[in-house]
């Protein structure tokens, strides 16, 4: 979220709150850091269900919607087996059989 969405956030809170959330410098400066590694649409969508919920004013960890990190594992086995599938049947059946001469080697 932008540092403008962040300070909105802020504003829906007090305005929400009034007086039970009174916006300091720290306060501000503390939270707008927070807020702006989050999305500004669910944030504001856990601000509005904590509001229809609770006549407190919310801590962060109650309106908190961090970003899920990409996973990028899917993406890398489904390269390998695009790789794979473009190897050769007589490839792999090279590699197969020098892995086995290999593995009765070191058993030996």
């Amino acid at each position: 979220m932008t540092y403008q969405e962040a300070v909105e956030v802020l504003k829906t809170i007090e305005e929400v709150y009034g007086d039970q959330f009174p916006l300091t410098k720290r306060k501000v400066a503390l939270m707008i850091a927070q807020l702006e590694k989050m999305d500004y649409e669910p944030v504001m969508n856990r601000l509005s269900e904590h509001v229809t919920e609770s006549p407190f004013p919310p801590k962060l960890a109650d309106i908190a919607v961090y970003k899920v990190p990409e996973n990028k594992t899917l993406e890398k086995m489904k390269q390998w087996k695009k790789e794979a599938d473009e190897v050769s049947d007589e490839t792999k059946q090279m590699f197969k059989e020098k892995v086995n001469e290999l593995l009765r080697k070191v058993s030996q």
